[in-house]
């Protein structure tokens, strides 16, 4: 992927560079053409991280600096390339850096599926790149036609992967403008949006409203964000408020179900993360902790528990 830079690129980042896509060497195929290329101290240089996107990079730093000789490799590579501070109080668009701009919206693959990724879009670009084998397994277990409800739902990756297998799926978000990219991504598969259901709304309401109907659901995505504030101001933390938000999921699984539970709380840790899902259950449940997938090299963040109960 780099093998046209040359020359101007100092030797240690090239070097590392090099390195970092020699270890990804089965990515990209046909099927997947979102990965991540590099990431951060796990190939050697911390608060660097280069994800791609069907050819084109996204660059993620701390700050506006690039690391020495960045920016020459990045050129001469010709890839369209975009740049993104992370940690933001305002969380803008990544900005063109070189090569050609992209300016529209554009088609991603994983694992076969189409994904409809824009770097106008603020913040995030339409995927997150680390439940990539999450959504695997979940299309895998999906094949027998089961209902799943995916909460906080973005712009329904997870919900496409159980459609694609023939999964009757609840898509859930605060936000319309995500919800109707979710039903774009589904038309990108082949999936008519009119054959699934969307709710637009807090999840904490709708499990509520779920569990007063009796609505249950073979499986559930539970993936908060860290920190949130409802319209009422009620604040939600992944530290004190996760076991309350299994707890209103469980209640909505049907016996003999799963749940997908995350977070990307650093704050807590692995043992502390599964106590908080294992309290949500008034039942004993049999609980898989789910690695990274391989091309996030560095120090583990994300924390994937399933739960089978």
């Amino acid at each position: 992927m780099l093998a046209g830079i040359s020359g101007m690129a100092t030797p240690p980042m090239r070097q590392l560079l090099s390195e970092a896509i020699a270890r990804r060497a089965p990515l990209p195929d046909a099927a997947t053409d979102a990965f991540r290329v590099f990431d951060g101290i796990g190939d050697g240089l911390r608060d660097l991280e280069i994800d791609e996107f069907a050819g084109r990079w996204l660059v993620s730093t701390r700050d506006r600096r690039l690391p020495d000789g960045a920016l020459d490799a990045f050129r001469e590579s010709g890839r369209s390339i975009y740049h993104k501070r992370l940690d933001q109080q305002q969380k803008e668009s990544p900005e063109h850096l070189c090569g050609p701009e992209q300016d529209e919206p554009f088609v991603a693959r994983e694992n076969g599926l189409n994904y409809e990724i824009s770097f106008q879009s603020g913040y995030s670009q339409g995927i997150f790149l680390d439940q990539r084998d999450n959504r695997l397994r979940l299309r895998e277990e999906s094949t027998s036609g089961p209902t799943l409800l995916n909460t906080f739902a973005y712009t329904g990756a997870f919900s496409v992967s159980a459609a694609a297998a023939g999964a009757e799926t609840t898509t859930l978000d605060l936000s319309q403008p995500y919800l109707d990219w979710a039903k774009r991504n589904m038309l990108l598969n082949g999936i008519d949006p009119a054959t699934q259901h969307f709710c637009k709304g807090d999840t904490f309401h709708w499990l509520r409203r779920f569990a007063k109907q009796g609505r249950k659901f073979d499986s559930i995505v539970l993936d908060p964000p860290t920190f949130s504030r409802d319209k009422d101001g009620k604040v939600f933390r992944v530290e004190k408020d996760y076991t309350r938000l299994v707890a209103l999921a469980a209640a909505c699984l049907e016996k003999g179900g799963r749940l997908l539970a995350c977070t990307n709380c650093r704050q807590l840790t692995d043992r502390a993360f599964e106590s908080q899902v294992r309290a949500g259950f008034d039942r004993p449940v049999r609980i898989e902790s789910s690695p990274m997938p391989p091309d996030f090299t560095a120090p583990p963040y994300l924390k994937s528990l399933w739960v089978m109960g």
